[in-house]
Formats: C-alpha cells, sequence, structure tokens
C-alpha cells in the first residue's frame, strides 16, 4: 500500500474502482457475449427459425451470472430482469448482431482491433461482478468463505458454468462440454479471483478493494486480449497447473508401471496381432476425441 501511494496508483486505483460500468462497458461486454453466442453452431439458423428461444440464450450469457448467484443466495431468479435498460440494451445488440442487414453490425464489432476493445473492457465488467459478488455474500454469511468463494466464482464466470442449459435451449445436448469438467481460462481465473477478493473481504490479504480491483483487472486484461489477439485456446495457469497438480494429486497412471506387467506375465497369452492393433486404433480415437 505504501509503494502503491508512493506512485500515487492508490487514488488511480480509487478512481478506477468508482467508475461507472452502465452503459458503455455493459454494452460491451453484451457485445462479446452474444458474439460467442453467434459462433455457436446452428445458433444463426436458430434466430431465424425461433427468434424467441435465441433471444433467451442471448439473456443468458448476458446475464446467466447474476441469475446463479441469485439461486446460490436464495433470492428471487427473475429479479435482475427488472433492470429494463439494461434488457433493453442487450436485447438491441442481440438483434443488431443477428438480423442487421448485410451483418454490417457484426461484421464491426468483429474486426479485430475494435473486438479487442470490447474484450478488454468485458474483462473489467467480469472482475467488478466479482468484487460485487463477494461482497453481496459477506453480507449475508460473514463466515462463510465457501460461499463467498462459490458467489463470486459465478458471478464472473456463470455463463460458461451454465453453458449446458443454454445449450438445451438450443436443442443440444452435449454432457461432455461440461465447463466443470473442462474449465476455460475466463473460468478459472475468475476461481482464483473470487478467492483473493475473500481473503481481501475477510481482511486476510493486506490490500484494499480498490487496489485488487486495478491490479486483477490489468492481469485479466492482458490475458484475455492476448489470448484473442492470438485465437489461443490456452491458459497461462497451464504452466503452473502442470507442476503442482502432480505433486498435490498424483498423476493417477498408478498401473502402468512395467514391473505390474512382469509379474502378470506367466499368467496371460499375449493378445493376437490384430487384437494389439484394434486396441491402438481405439485408444488413438479416444485420444483424439479428447483432444477435440
Amino acid at each position: 500500500m505504501e509503494l502503491l501511494s508512493a506512485l500515487s496508483l492508490g487514488e488511480l486505483a480509487l478512481s478506477f474502482s468508482r467508475v461507472p460500468l452502465f452503459p458503455v462497458f455493459d454494452l460491451s461486454y453484451f457485445i462479446v457475449s452474444i458474439l460467442y453466442l453467434k459462433y455457436e453452431p446452428g445458433a444463426v439458423e436458430l434466430s431465424r427459425r425461433h427468434p424467441m428461444a435465441s433471444w433467451l440464450c442471448a439473456m443468458l450469457h448476458c446475464f446467466g451470472s447474476y441469475i446463479l448467484a441469485d439461486l446460490l443466495l436464495g433470492e428471487p431468479l427473475i429479479d435482475y430482469f427488472s433492470n429494463s435498460s439494461s434488457i433493453l440494451l442487450a436485447s438491441a445488440v442481440w438483434y443488431l448482431i443477428f438480423f442487421c442487414p448485410l451483418d454490417l453490425f457484426y461484421k464491426c464489432v468483429c474486426f479485430l482491433p475494435v473486438k479487442l476493445i470490447f474484450v478488454a473492457m468485458k474483462e473489467v465488467v467480469r472482475v467488478r461482478k466479482i468484487a460485487v459478488g463477494i461482497h453481496h455474500a459477506h453480507h449475508h454469511y460473514h463466515h462463510g468463505w465457501f460461499i463467498m468463494i462459490a458467489t463470486g466464482w459465478v458471478k464472473g464466470s456463470g455463463v460458461a458454468l451454465m453453458s449446458n442449459l443454454e445449450q438445451l435451449l438450443r436443442g443440444v445436448w452435449k454432457p461432455e462440454t461440461n465447463e466443470i469438467l473442462r474449465m476455460s481460462f475466463p473460468t478459472k481465473a475468475s476461481l482464483y479471483g473470487a478467492v483473493l477478493f475473500t481473503l481481501q473481504q475477510t481482511r486476510w490479504l493486506p490490500l484494499s478493494k480498490a487496489s485488487l480491483i486495478f491490479v486483477f483487472t490489468l492481469f485479466m486484461v492482458s490475458c484475455k486480449v492476448f489470448l484473442t489477439a492470438t485465437h489461443s485456446h490456452s491458459s497461462p495457469f497451464d504452466a503452473l497447473e502442470g507442476y503442482v497438480c502432480p505433486l498435490l494429486f498424483g498423476t493417477g497412471s498408478g498401473g502402468d508401471h512395467p514391473h505390474n506387467h512382469g509379474a502378470a506375465g506367466p499368467l496371460h497369452s499375449p493378445l493376437p496381432a490384430k487384437s494389439r492393433e484394434e486396441l491402438g486404433e481405439g485408444s488413438r480415437k479416444k485420444k483424439t476425441k479428447k483432444a477435440d
């Protein structure tokens, strides 16, 4: 904190944390969220055949985190939809992205330099939502650390966590795409951010909320803009997780050591060549599907 004050960053962080999100930052959030919806296979055809279903999917992409957080805290799920200004703004973005003549609006917001600006502004909203979610949960559960972390997590990545429900609205069922099984960078970052903001809220992290919002926003914006610009689906956490997870949880492949096969050798006959080839081909197919 003393270093931040010496560099006059404390005042900058405080001013940044007070910047209103509506309408500019919220507009960027809606644009990027509905862009991701349009990228989904069959989303354009759905908007032509079933506009109401497409609109509901768009609303889940824009407000799914609020709905999921209200579900966790036992509040009315439809409460956020009383914010008519946000609903109208999100609906206007949905209409322009899917139905604008000649796809002019879609082409403009997809232009990479413009899209990167919107992506950066969306991350500003994400971090602010995590912080607000932690504060809201702390108001109800002063010592409920796990509740605060869960609420902040779903505030930051509720849209991804509700992806299977959104797919059902589009008539698609892909349980293997569950976000819990394959966490994307925003989902992981939201979880880690929720832990940090919970530590700050409970005064275990000696940092002001404004400073934490400022620093974590810089991290999220830098990472997300870089990943979007390079069309990468990797995560900055991969290297750290690749080192820490085997230490904490093991590799999970304890049955593949050579001495196990040697001990069992006299008890079974070798597989025919054709069977070995079929098993090898099946393993390759499984690995290919898993990589996809």
